[in-house]
């Protein structure tokens, strides 16, 4: 299935395809494990901090997890992110980008979310990606590809 037809809930939880959310506009969405664990809280401070920046170079910022959209909510308040962020549920919009995949944890092997991001161009397509991604400093990367692109279109 294409990544832009996959329904994901918003912030209000309206379920609606992922090109409500990305059409029209440059977009970074990133792919994380979970609300309020350490790395996928320091990735969404970061993305918030740098938010102005990606802002001026025409850029939304858009966090995906498995999580409920009240965890979301609660995620968000608790650390004033100021990024969307988007609930898929059972993962159809995560493996449809190839953020899914084994994982390891203290030796046992599992499937689950792999730390992955993706600018999507206006129209929607995927024109940079980055699988299995370290959260720190991890936004600040992103904003020179994001920079990179805008010279370049």
């Amino acid at each position: 299935m294409n990544h832009l037809d996959v329904e994901v809930f918003d912030e209000k939880g309206n379920k609606a395809p992922l090109r409500d959310a990305v059409l029209g506009k440059w977009t970074i969405l990133y792919v994380y494990p979970k609300d309020n664990t350490p790395g996928c809280t320091t990735e969404a401070k970061e993305f918030t901090e740098l938010l102005p920046e990606f802002e001026k170079l025409g850029f939304q910022v858009i966090g995906v997890s498995k999580d409920s959209v009240n965890s979301h909510r609660r995620f968000k308040e608790k650390h004033g992110l100021r990024i969307k962020l988007l609930s898929d549920p059972n993962a159809e919009l995560i493996k449809a980008l190839g953020a899914w995949g084994k994982k390891k944890s203290y030796g046992k092997e599992y499937e689950g979310v792999i730390r992955s991001t993706f600018i999507l161009n206006p129209e929607g397509e995927i024109v940079w990606k980055k699988i299995k991604v370290r959260a720190k400093g991890h936004a600040s990367k992103v904003l020179e590809e994001a920079k990179k692109l805008v010279e370049e279109n």
